[in-house]
């Protein structure tokens, strides 16, 4: 395990990526979908999309400049529908799901089931990055020397797994085992990870709500009566962490990468599971060996600052203190509070100073404006202050400091 402190990235102010897409944007792409815009349309409406985003979170004093996810419907974007291996299904029959996993459950509490899912039928085989056109129109808007700041989100490895019953991730034919089929999936991530860097990203995000899923009581005791389970929840966060730390093992000493844990962030504001880390905190901050944790942390559902004693001195913590779900502004002075709540635990956890444990903390919105393209139940001015906030935030305790 690579000890070193990761610093710029991350930095002291922070956002999770997605951003509010502008009308016209929506509209190109709905337009699209229906057949009536051309793709190269889209395209071009997309640029001009996202080189205003560049420019309004530059302005903004914003140093981990993304593309918004502008290009995506999705936070988790393209990255499996575009290997050798998987496929996109619409209209998916839902007993191919665990209906305790809490996105899941959301769907059918709401009456509604999946729009589309994602299911390996073959053989994983990583065919080509998805995204390296994307990161290079990204690259062209920023200065050179801002290059290494700029921050790419990818989907979690677990992601087409935790949903699905047991035996319905893929086909026994294929892959007899999870093991099998997570080294496919850990070649995979390896391989992206290499072409990106080759072509100069150096700052990664993996969103993941699925580990904060393992701090949620109902989805856990949805996993002990689910007699078709093989293994225990315990044993899936093992398997989950190996992945991970084989996902990223082949990753050059100078490309940070870190991992956003939420509790859900749908269309119109809605989270999808509750439960403090302090179940999986042990695992999550000393055994996944990513250099930096962006966590949730606006709301009681996430749970007290307590184990953030686990984090170790080698690692960062981003705390999402500020709701990018609703427009209520949060009280400057009652942020600090937190923070500096938050690193006494810290420091409490490494024998150290408040003053010490400061030096790996920032701040960030919960998480994205727009996970899904609809985005949450805010406008753009609310996501202005609310940048303006963390940025704010960011400077009366780390004054000076990106």
């Amino acid at each position: 395990m690579a000890l070193k402190l990761h610093r710029n990235p991350p930095f002291r102010a922070e956002h999770l990526g997605s951003l509010l897409r502008p009308e016209k944007l929506l509209k190109t792409r709905e337009e699209v979908d229906k057949g009536t815009a051309q793709q190269k349309q889209l395209t071009s409406t997309e640029d001009d999309a996202v080189k205003d985003i560049v420019d309004l979170q530059m302005k903004l004093g914003f140093h981990p400049i993304s593309d918004g996810e502008y290009r995506r419907h999705m936070f988790w974007g393209t990255f499996f529908p575009g290997m050798d291996g998987f496929e996109e299904i619409q209209n998916p029959d839902v007993e191919i799901f665990r209906m305790y996993i809490p996105d899941i459950a959301a769907f059918t509490e709401a009456g509604h089931k999946p729009g589309e899912t994602v299911i390996c039928t073959g053989k994983i085989k990583h065919v080509g990055s998805t995204y390296v056109n994307q990161w290079e129109y990204l690259k062209s808007l920023v200065p050179k020397d801002r290059v290494h700041e700029c921050k790419l989100t990818l989907a979690a490895p677990n992601w087409y797994h935790l949903r699905y019953k047991e035996g319905k991730a893929y086909p026994k034919t294929v892959y007899s085992t999870d093991a099998e089929y997570f080294a496919d999936i850990a070649n995979a991530y390896q391989t992206e990870l290499q072409i990106l860097y080759d072509h100069g990203l150096r700052n990664v995000q993996i969103d993941d709500p699925n580990l904060a899923y393992f701090c949620s009581e109902k989805m856990l005791a949805g996993w002990k009566e689910d007699k078709s389970n093989t293994k225990s929840a315990e044993d899936l966060l093992d398997d989950y962490i190996k992945l991970y730390n084989d996902c990223i093992s082949k990753r050059p000493a100078d490309m940070h990468v870190g991992v956003h844990l939420c509790r859900g962030n749908f269309v119109g504001s809605r989270h999808f599971s509750e439960g403090g880390y302090d179940r999986i905190a042990t695992k999550l901050f000393q055994e996944l060996r990513v250099d930096t944790y962006y966590l949730e942390y606006e709301t009681e559902r996430a749970g007290t600052f307590e184990p953030l004693k686990h984090v170790p001195k080698h690692k960062n913590v981003i705390l999402g203190v500020v709701s990018s779900k609703f427009p209520e502004m949060e009280n400057l002075e009652e942020l600090k509070k937190r923070v500096y709540s938050a690193a006494d635990f810290v420091a409490e956890g490494n024998k150290e100073t408040q003053k010490e444990a400061l030096q790996r903390l920032g701040v960030s919105p919960q998480c994205g404006f727009a996970s899904h393209s609809s985005g949450n139940a805010v406008v753009r001015d609310d996501m202005i202050a609310k940048l303006k906030l963390v940025r704010e935030l960011a400077d009366s305790i780390w004054p000076g400091e990106p």
